[in-house]
């Protein structure tokens, strides 16, 4: 017959336990709304940028910059965007599912990987992937320099003929329940065809100092602010997702108290009838 003490003692820790989790989902609702908020004032800049990168990219002699020059794929880097920390249910697992189908499509190739983020970084470690850079505990202070940096390595490394394609492997934010992963070609820059519509006719654009230096600077600009936005994207993605996850822990602690305290009482029940019945068993032989 199980030990009584031995059940209390599961029953304690698993509550303790759920203190934990119902704590870590707390801290995880706070950090996502500041990271939905972070989303929320990004995205009209990134969007804005977007389409004036349409419009002047489409207008412009795209042999003017090299971050528009489309090669053939024989040299590939690969931004990894991952967490520092686990718990988080399966962000992590798709991320560097989804990492594991890019090596195989780009096996013979020259394939060079950032890692930002330590489950990203430990994965690829372990496989002898050659990383560039990596950059672990990022979320704590990241902000828009930090992005600039890995945009600017990125950027220099195209324009100095070292990669032929960049891409970046990050969540997409959907919703605190979901969350996509997107591999998103960042470099080279392929801007939209402007779709004009009846009765509208494209405009051309007076450049100052010069179409070069405008195109350069904004083109760059439009790098770091990708980047940027797929670490912000990021970011939220992992709170929801720990979030959820946490929240699974909590009812699932819930449902095992349940459970292992109605064991409890069954089982301490059948002590006391076994009791019983050594008393009234001893008492019988007494009278015999």
């Amino acid at each position: 017959m199980p030990n009584l003490q031995d059940i209390k003692r599961r029953i304690r820790s698993v509550k303790n336990t759920q203190q934990i989790t119902k704590a870590m989902k707390l801290v995880a609702a706070s950090k996502l709304r500041k990271a939905q908020e972070a989303i929320s004032n990004q995205r009209p800049y990134a969007l804005k940028m977007i389409e004036v990168i349409n419009h002047l990219a489409a207008r412009c002699n795209q042999d003017l910059h090299p971050l528009l020059d489309n090669r053939h794929e024989q040299r590939v880097i690969m931004v990894v965007i991952s967490s520092d920390k686990g718990l988080c249910g399966g962000f992590n697992a798709s991320i560097l599912k989804s990492t594991i189908q890019v090596i195989e499509k780009y096996e013979g190739k020259e394939l060079e990987f950032i890692a930002v983020g330590k489950k990203g970084r430990d994965f690829l470690s372990n496989r002898n992937k050659k990383i560039l850079k990596e950059y672990v505990n990022w979320t704590k202070d990241f902000n828009f320099q930090d992005a600039a940096e890995i945009g600017k390595f990125l950027s220099e490394a195209y324009e100095s003929n070292a990669t032929d394609k960049v891409y970046v492997i990050y969540n997409e934010f959907k919703s605190v329940i979901q969350q996509k992963v997107t591999v998103e070609q960042v470099l080279p820059i392929v801007p939209e065809v402007l779709d004009l519509k009846e009765n509208e006719f494209a405009v051309d654009y007076i450049y100052e100092p010069d179409e070069e230096t405008i195109l350069d600077d904004l083109l760059k600009r439009y790098m770091n602010v990708n980047i940027y936005r797929a670490c912000l994207e990021s970011i939220a993605s992992e709170h929801g997702a720990r979030m959820t996850a946490m929240d699974n822990a909590t009812r699932n602690a819930k449902e095992m108290i349940s459970d292992l305290t109605l064991f409890y009482n069954r089982t301490r029940q059948a002590h006391i009838t076994k009791e019983l019945i050594e008393v009234v068993n001893g008492s019988e032989a007494l009278k015999g």
